[in-house]
């Protein structure tokens, strides 16, 4: 008994190694993403005196040459659902609550600080570059266009629920959404691809950075859930088995 104790604590020491050591290099990438996003916006604001760059122009270009009465529906739909109350307040409430129903106490701190860093991060951005929107906007929006905050929102709860939920198709389901949140918010002419682009970069960088802390928690506690479930189903069975003899 003396023996096993000190092998069980090396082998948590070397599994905790690991887990860090495992982190390290999203976590490095993440940061230079951020990094990354702080540049551009530099870029264009003091290099490119805030217009738009070429592709920019080009791409506003061909949405408004597309535009469409019935095209225009769903894209206000992506404008309520990724901003203003319902996507600043009530879905990300709501998820908490999901999660704390499920008893993943630390996963819903994870997507608190992590959509909180995000939104702050975009507003300071906003006040520092302070990029003009494009001028043929369909929606109402606040000052300051690099980068998204619509895109960023998107991009920080697709990465934040799939490190959570830890299933593919979870994963496939946030990218086809902050992509269509992307083209939703240039061919509202909201933003500019560039600050679609910085919003996306961003925001994913912001949940990478803040699972590193968290991963190792969130992993023992997705394990708990999943010991606990198996021993419900185990019980149940149990229990219809006897019940049936």
């Amino acid at each position: 008994m003396s023996q096993t104790r000190p092998r069980t604590k090396a082998a948590a020491d070397a599994e905790r190694r690991s887990a860090a050591a495992s982190r390290r290099w999203p976590l490095i990438a993440a940061l230079v993403g951020v990094g990354l996003v702080a540049v551009l916006g530099a870029a264009i604001a003091y290099r490119g005196s805030n217009l738009p760059l070429a592709f920019d122009t080009e791409w506003m270009n061909e949405i408004l040459d597309s535009r469409h009465p019935a095209l225009e529906v769903p894209a206000q739909i992506m404008d309520a659902v990724g901003g203003h109350l319902i996507g600043i307040v009530l879905v990300p409430v709501a998820i908490i609550v999901v999660l704390c129903f499920l008893r993943r106490f630390w996963a819903a701190l994870y997507f608190t600080v992590a959509t909180v860093l995000s939104a702050g991060l975009v507003q300071l951005l906003k006040g520092i570059f302070d990029r003009p929107r494009p001028e043929d906007i369909l929606v109402v929006a606040d000052i300051g266009s690099f980068p998204s905050g619509h895109v960023a929102n998107a991009a920080t709860m697709a990465v934040v629920i799939g490190f959570i939920a830890e299933r593919t198709w979870v994963w496939a389901a946030g990218v086809a959404y902050t992509l269509l949140m992307m083209l939703s918010r240039t061919y509202l002419g909201a933003h500019w691809v560039s600050d679609t682009v910085g919003g996306l970069v961003l925001g994913a960088a912001v949940a990478v950075i803040v699972w590193a802390p968290f991963a190792h928690r969130m992993h023992r506690e997705h394990e708990s859930r999943r010991a606990i479930a198996a021993s419900e189903r185990v019980r149940r069975n149990s229990a219809a088995r006897e019940h049936a003899t």
